[in-house]
């Protein structure tokens, strides 16, 4: 039964969240702002801009909260608008380049021998290109599908496709050096 319980007391906060209760809109931004920033931080290079993005986001949360259907999981709709506003920033600011490049190649990534720690992936990813990132992002760590995507950035879904298949491509070779760098071929 605590699972009802939590889930009754997690519509009771956005009920009191909704109605402008302060206490419970601090509840909610500190429950879930290490985990949005983290998502942000996915496509903003820059943690302060991340976090000022992150709370932008917030403050949009908090204003289409009305809006929340409880159908799905309240964090996911959260992490949705992050992402939005991550995409509205960078299209703002006209961070995001896409090739119109209908090629691409559905390769595999070779395994690595070794490991990485999150700040080392989080360190290659920063490095792609914003288009190639934003894409990667969308689609490894958020699971959204090409033609979703593709919706999203007003880019086709080849593009989109296209920029994934740069993307890993990139990484790879990023990889590539790091490991030859640490096995002292290079």
């Amino acid at each position: 039964m605590k699972v009802i319980a939590l889930h009754q007391e997690e519509k009771d906060l956005i009920r009191l969240a909704v109605d402008n209760n302060r206490h419970a809109q601090h509840r909610i931004y500190t429950t879930y702002s290490p985990k949005m920033l983290s998502v942000c931080r996915q496509y903003i290079k820059d943690l302060q801009q991340a976090e000022d993005i992150m709370i932008t986001a917030f403050m949009k949360v908090f204003t289409k909260l009305k809006d929340f259907e409880h159908k799905g999981s309240f964090e996911g709709w959260i992490r949705r608008v992050m992402v939005n506003e991550c995409i509205s920033y960078l299209r703002v600011n006209k961070k995001m380049n896409f090739l119109e490049d209908e090629y691409y190649t559905e390769g595999t990534v070779n395994d690595v021998e070794w490991q990485l720690s999150v700040e080392e992936i989080q360190c290659l990813i920063d490095n792609l290109p914003e288009g190639y990132k934003m894409v990667f992002n969308l689609y490894i760590i958020e699971g959204y599908k090409h033609h979703e995507i593709a919706q999203m950035l007003g880019i086709n879904e080849g593009t989109s496709k296209s920029q994934l298949s740069h993307a890993r491509k990139m990484l790879q070779e990023q990889i590539n050096k790091l490991k030859s760098y640490s096995n002292g071929t290079e």
